[in-house]
């Protein structure tokens, strides 16, 4: 008998991922999909699956809603990856941030309660949690100090995981996720904007890219490696927390260098914080620039993650370095230009 797996979220970069990787494990996959968004399914699209998943109208705010969904599917698995999930966009939108990314993993989880306590549960924690971090590298154990709206509400979800694992029996882990991107990233966030950016800078469809804090060091994988994580954990004996990172660290900066290495665009980096900027040794253009719209209200300085416990417990490890991740995403936005 096939598992079933019901997704939210399966619109985005990780649901994506996670769906090819659950219909190549033969799974029967649902996508819990917010009315309206139907269409939005370009990453589906992209990986070939599209056809293959069984879409049912979600709301993350409405829990009459998902418990019918869980009662009508009666999944084995439940991956729950839809949030809020761009931090600026938190600090415009705390209320509706924190109703969809804490109150909509309580929905979930009350509803596996009441209705079979044998679905197992993965909630999507973040490494933002740990915010103002409190050491380096950091792990299962590492104090939380979120420093956005985001953050705590993904503060409150990890803990109400924890929780309901502890008070219910039920298996239900929290995958504490560092920065993992691919060609299949938002726009919106930074490592996109770079290498999509950077792309219509080199064959001139754009003047100059703007940047926030270029210090900022993040943890960075590889979003298809990282969904292997989270099936691993459903599929362990016993449920449980865990850090998925690669134990390294890169700055914005670092990003932004190698990005135009593999583009072939030589530069010259001029100044210091906000008056830092990048030129195009070609032609003497102003290419990057520093802007202060960019920098968010409280900074997250320095995440990165210890996996050892992945490692030891689950025999992950991810396979995609840090130079392959950005080649693969500059090379995936090139080819979307070069057509046109």
């Amino acid at each position: 008998m096939k598992k079933k797996a019901l997704i939210t979220g399966i619109n985005g970069q990780d649901g994506a991922y996670l769906s090819k990787l659950l219909l190549d494990k033969n799974y029967e996959v649902y996508g819990a999909i917010r009315r309206g968004a139907s269409e939005k399914t370009d990453r589906l699209d992209t990986l070939g699956i599209t056809s293959k998943i069984n879409f049912v109208d979600s709301d993350l705010l409405e829990i009459s809603n998902i418990h019918q969904i869980i009662e009508d599917i009666a999944p084995t698995e439940i991956y729950n990856l839809a949030a809020q999930s761009f931090v600026p966009t938190s600090f415009a939108l705390p209320l509706l941030t924190s109703d969809i990314n804490a109150m909509g993993c309580l929905r979930i989880l009350d509803s596996i309660k009441r209705i079979n306590k044998e679905i197992k549960f993965y909630q999507a924690s973040t490494s933002e949690m740990f915010g103002k971090v409190a050491e380096i590298p950091q792990t299962e154990n590492t104090r939380l100090h979120p420093r956005s709206p985001y953050g705590v509400s993904k503060v409150y979800s990890h803990y109400m995981t924890m929780n309901y694992r502890e008070t219910y029996d039920i298996f239900a882990c929290s995958g504490i996720l560092f920065n993992h991107e691919s060609p299949l990233r938002g726009k919106e966030f930074v490592t996109r904007k770079i290498t999509s950016s950077l792309n219509k800078i080199k064959y001139g469809l754009l003047d100059h890219m703007e940047i926030g804090n270029m210090n900022a060091e993040r943890d960075w994988g590889f979003a298809g490696d990282y969904v292997k994580a989270m099936w691993l954990m459903l599929n362990t004996d016993h449920a449980d927390d865990y850090v998925i990172a690669t134990g390294e660290k890169h700055s914005i900066r670092e990003f932004i260098k190698l990005s135009l290495h593999f583009l072939n665009i030589e530069t010259e980096w001029e100044g210091e914080g906000l008056d830092e900027r990048v030129i195009n040794k070609s032609d003497g253009n102003v290419i990057i620039k520093v802007s202060p719209k960019y920098f968010r209200p409280a900074e997250v300085d320095e995440l990165i993650g210890s996996p050892e416990k992945a490692k030891n417990k689950l025999k992950w490890e991810p396979e995609v370095k840090f130079e392959e991740l950005v080649k693969m995403m500059i090379e995936h936005d090139s080819k979307l230009i070069k057509p046109n």
